[in-house]
This record gives C-alpha cells, sequence and structure tokens, in this order.
C-alpha cells in the first residue's frame, strides 16, 4: 500500500501545527515518546523532526511532505519544493523575525558596526552569508541554546536571535538593531513525490485543506433577523465576499441575513447592525474557507 510520508515539525512549532491538522479533517496523536505519530488517515505516515533537519530530509526523500521554517530552507540551502506559505506559529498567526540584537548600551546601531566583532546564532549559514554579502568581517558562531544571555553576559558582542514581538529581548535589557529576516512557515515536497500522480494528489488535498482552516481563522459568520422595512441599511453596513444570503422567515415581514466577515471587524461592527435594528444576531467561528 501506498503512504505518504510526512514530518510535523517537533518542539515549539508542534502543538501548533497538530491544532492546524485537526482544523483541517486530520487528528495526530502523538506524545514526549513517540517520534512516530498516529494519523487518522490510511493513506499518510507521520515522523516527528526538528524543523532544523526537516528540508534535508524532504530534500532527499526521506519523507514526502513537511512543515519548517523559511529561514531553515535556506540555512540547509536545501532543493526543495516549496508548496505553500501557512502563516502561523505557536502564539499567533504572524510571521516571525530573525532579529540583530545587542545589549541596549551597546555602541552597534547598524550590521556594519559588527566588523570585527563575535556574533553567535543557531542561523549560522545565513547570518554568515548575510554579512558577507555586505562586505562585514564577523565571527559568527554557533549556539546551542540560550543565545540571548550571551549577549547579555557579555560573552559575544551580538546575537541574530528568532522573535514573534521583540517584547522578551526588551524585557531582558537587549535593544533590536535591525531585521534580518522575516520567516514563516511553508509546506514542502521534492521533486519525485510531485512527479507521483498519487502523491501529487495527496498533497494538493493537506494543502488545499490547510489553507482552507488558516483562511477561515481570519473571519466569522454573522447571522440575524431584520426587518424588510431595515434591510437596505442592514446591507449598506454589511461587507461580504460577494453578498450577503437573505431568506424569508415565516413572518413575511422579518427576513434571515446571513454573511461571512473578517474576525477584527465583528466587534465594532455588531452594535452597527443591533443600531439599525438587527435581532438575534449570532457570530459562529468557521473550520474552513476555500
Amino acid at each position: 500500500m501506498q503512504h505518504l510520508k510526512l514530518g510535523i515539525p517537533k518542539g515549539s512549532l508542534e502543538d501548533a501545527t497538530i491544532s492546524l491538522f485537526k482544523q483541517a479533517g486530520w487528528t495526530i496523536s502523538s506524545n514526549s515518546r513517540n517520534y512516530f505519530p498516529s494519523i487518522n488517515d490510511a493513506d499518510i505516515k507521520c515522523a516527528l523532526v526538528r524543523s532544523q533537519e526537516m528540508a534535508p530530509y524532504v530534500a532527499n526523500g526521506i519523507l514526502d511532505l513537511g512543515l519548517t521554517g523559511h529561514d531553515w530552507i535556506l540555512e540547509t540551502q536545501s532543493e526543495v519544493v516549496e508548496i505553500c506559505e501557512l502563516v502561523y506559529s505557536k502564539s499567533s498567526d504572524q510571521p516571525c523575525r530573525w532579529v540583530l540584537v545587542v545589549p541596549k548600551d551597546s555602541p552597534i546601531q547598524s550590521p556594519q558596526d559588527l566588523n570585527g566583532r563575535r556574533v553567535a546564532t543557531e542561523l549560522v549559514g545565513f547570518t554568515r552569508r548575510y554579512l558577507e554579502e555586505q562586505g562585514i568581517n564577523a565571527q559568527v558562531e554557533f549556539s546551542w541554546g540560550a543565545t540571548e544571555a550571551k549577549v547579555v553576559e557579555g560573552l559575544v558582542d551580538a546575537v541574530v536571535e528568532i522573535t514573534e514581538t521583540g517584547s522578551t529581548i526588551r524585557a531582558h535589557g537587549l535593544r533590536i538593531v535591525c531585521d534580518l529576516l522575516h520567516t514563516e512557515t511553508r509546506l514542502i515536497s521534492n521533486a519525485v513525490a510531485m512527479a507521483d500522480p498519487w502523491k501529487r494528489q495527496k498533497i494538493e488535498q493537506v494543502a488545499m485543506l490547510l489553507q482552507a482552516a488558516l483562511k477561515a481563522r481570519q473571519k466569522v459568520a454573522l447571522k440575524m433577523n431584520v426587518a424588510v422595512t431595515n434591510l437596505d441599511e442592514i446591507i449598506g453596513i454589511l461587507p461580504s465576499l460577494h453578498a450577503p444570503t437573505v431568506n424569508h422567515l415565516f413572518d413575511e415581514d422579518w427576513l434571515a441575513v446571513e454573511t461571512v466577515v473578517d474576525a477584527n471587524d465583528v466587534r465594532d461592527l455588531i452594535p452597527r447592525l443591533r443600531q439599525a435594528g438587527a435581532e438575534g444576531i449570532l457570530e459562529y467561528e468557521l473550520r474552513k474557507m476555500v
């Protein structure tokens, strides 16, 4: 029986990835002692793989499909097929940033000030290439962890670290000099898997439903009852992909109106709808949006 070999990123992105797959329709069950979690799809076999190692495993065919950051694709310079972007993380649906970080009172104000300095990072290959391309001669060394602590303790002059908001960096009395790279999760495959008709179809199914789940997170559905006399005003307030769905209720003087709107707009939208005469307003989350 043919299987699609799927890599799930182990570590900080693991729970968010499993949650996304569940919303898309796949239940993945794992525990800390099992590197091969079960999945409710007989066509797929899963393996937990560190994000840093995912691209090479996919590139050489050990895995058919995997999720990893664009940063680690660049770091390993792996030849993979990038199927789609999936912007999500462990705490938000925002891209992450690799930033140059120094102590708050450091004289370093730009990457050019790193000449002759020591820099620690987990993203060694990318950082070296970035600095070399700008003609900057700095010593870049690999950090095995606690990267921010190295610059706090004065072990290095600067670090290149990943962050979402920068709040933790600032809390440690450090300063972000500049962004080096914005990164998001990519669904990746390899040319051999994509050339197999069965695997390609399965990969496209996974990609479509993961993207549909993420798109649905940005939207909500609104449903309400509206008097016929208030319909035009309500329609004028409601944003919609095309036009709201409008159906007559048993009482012919009233209508049921339903539409999909941006989740961020609802806070201001519902009071306006209520003021315009809408009643029985319901808001509910969406699972997928294709």
